[in-house]
């Protein structure tokens, strides 16, 4: 079956939903968002701490937010992207309000600001502790409200089309490779359909599942970079996975585990070993408020010198009253697996946590591919840099979803559908029965990237990950081949392909900078 949308959204996080509703505020055609579960399901709504942008303007200023976010970053931040995102904050943040999301404000009207890890300032917004959800919920009001947009949950994207589609040859030497839509696998009837469309935006999200453990749900299998990748489209900066540093700690618990959020280190947490013993002060003068990198770095150290599962998080020396007012749903899990967090640490451990790098895109959002777009986690903009600076995602996926709208509505007039595209070509292949295979590869890939490409590297551990990962490829893509593509083995591909980017940009950068350390070079390539 072919469909015709004239803008075409897979993934439906803050990003493609803020996007959405943009292009189909402006009456310029029919919008699709491609969602591979429920609109829900998204990172998004797993965000817990908030989302930054400058709005008290007596203490805090643009400069200052700049500065935060280079040096997070390890000074390899494009300025430029820096400053867009700062600079147009406030604005996207109206954008929301407008589309109905509510922030936490103070006695006086103003927004209840925290302040997070790398943050000089009191600049994150939030919605008690559950602010990517409260986001999330009233974006999907506004987008179903909408009657240019179609939404189809549970769908999902295989490929994105290009000429090799049309039977052309297409390397990454091709200087003008473009994007005429997807092909897309449709829960009901299993078929593979085409989606022809003039603009398609990449808005998947992010890479942890590609990790053991993960704050990220079960569907981050980095589709979009991976789509993208073999489309011939330029992807960098994949080794920078940041882990965050606080997940609480909870065998019982897998995929995802559950976020302590940054926030409660700015509300005054500490972090200690498990004897009640401080130990941030051994590693960085902000102690417990250092970026992410560090503090990960210093608790996977803490954990490996004293032979530990994990560390503590101790907000006991805090009004309890106070504690369970701005944290009300991390109270709630806590005392349902017996800890009081107003009377007893919270035991927390690193994990995979997003993905700095991705699909790389200019100031508009466009990709190295003409028509195709990329916001949010799948992108890279180069605001982050080496290191994602705490609660600066949301705001980023708000600003570029604004920029590519703009950019795309400026283009879209001079693009028509290409009637020529193939339909997706199944014949000879079989029903896939050897669904144990993809199960324990996922498992595999899993173990893989937590074992040898995790926190801290090394040459041998990487090379090892190499080896391992293009022996899985090779056994993927012969079953694919033999197969008819489901979400499962798509996931796994897409997940193989993740894993092989990581680890090659990690191989490749010969230094240790932001979020990739590893022991072969563990300094600056300047210093």
């Amino acid at each position: 079956m072919i469909r015709k949308f004239d803008f075409l959204v897979i993934g439906s996080g803050v990003a493609g939903m803020s996007y959405a509703l943009k292009v189909a505020e402006s009456g310029k055609g029919k919008v699709a968002i491609i969602c591979k579960t429920t609109l829900e399901e998204a990172n998004t709504s797993k965000a817990q701490g908030g989302i930054a942008s400058v709005t008290n303007f007596k203490v805090d200023n643009f400069e200052k937010h700049i500065k935060d976010t280079m040096i997070a970053g390890d000074y390899i931040s494009d300025p430029a992207a820096v400053e867009q995102v700062v600079k147009n904050g406030p604005k996207g943040i109206e954008d929301l309000v407008c589309w109905g999301v509510n922030f936490d404000k103070n006695k006086e009207g103003e927004f209840d600001l925290h302040r997070e890890g790398g943050h000089s300032e009191f600049r994150i917004l939030h919605h008690a502790d559950d602010t990517g959800f409260e986001i999330q919920r009233g974006l999907m009001e506004a987008v179903r409200r909408n009657k240019n947009i179609t939404i189809l949950e549970n769908h999902f994207a295989v490929e994105i089309i290009t000429q090799h589609h049309l039977g052309i040859e297409v390397t990454r030497r091709t200087p003008d490779i473009e994007c005429y839509g997807a092909y897309v696998l449709d829960p009901d009837t299993k078929k593979i359909d085409t989606y022809l469309s003039k603009i398609t935006l990449m808005a998947t999200g992010g890479t942890g599942a590609v990790y053991a453990t993960t704050t990220n749900p079960n569907i981050a299998t980095g589709d979009g970079i991976a789509m993208v990748y073999r489309a011939k489209g330029t992807v960098e900066g994949m080794e920078f996975v940041q882990f965050h540093p606080t997940a609480l700690y909870n065998p019982n618990e897998a995929h995802p585990a559950y976020l302590i959020t940054e926030a409660m280190r700015g509300y005054g947490g500490i972090l200690r070993l498990p004897n009640g013993e401080e130990f941030m002060q051994k590693y960085d003068k902000r102690l417990s408020l250092a970026p992410r990198d560090i503090v990960a770095r210093a608790i996977d150290k803490e954990m490996k010198i004293h032979g530990l599962d994990h560390v503590c998080l101790d907000v006991t020396h805090k009004n309890a009253e106070e504690t369970k007012h701005h944290f009300p749903n991390i109270y709630a899990k806590c005392l349902s697996i017996g800890i009081d967090i107003t009377k007893q640490y919270i035991p927390v451990v690193p994990c995979a946590h997003y993905m700095c790098g991705g699909i790389k895109v200019d100031l508009n959002a466009c990709s190295s591919i003409k028509r195709l777009y990329a916001v949010g986690e799948c992108s890279c903009t180069g605001l982050h840099g080496g290191n994602r600076l705490a609660s600066n995602s949301l705001i980023e996926a708000v600003v570029y979803a604004d920029a590519a709208a703009r950019h795309s509505l400026s283009v879209i007039d001079e693009y028509t559908f290409n009637n020529n595209i193939p339909e997706w070509n199944d014949e000879g292949t079989m029903t896939n029965e050897e669904k144990v295979l993809i199960a324990q590869d996922m498992k595999e890939v899993g173990q893989i990237m937590s074992n040898y490409v995790g926190i801290v590297r090394s040459d041998l551990r990487l090379k090892r990950a190499w080896v391992r990962l293009d022996l899985l490829y090779e056994e993927t893509e012969e079953l694919f081949k033999r197969v008819k593509a489901t979400k499962d083995i798509c996931e796994l591909r897409n997940m193989i392909n993740v894993g092989y980017l990581i680890t090659r940009q990690a191989i490749e950068r010969k230094e240790s900078r932001g979020l990739h350390y590893t022991i072969d070079y563990p300094k600056h390539a300047y210093d």
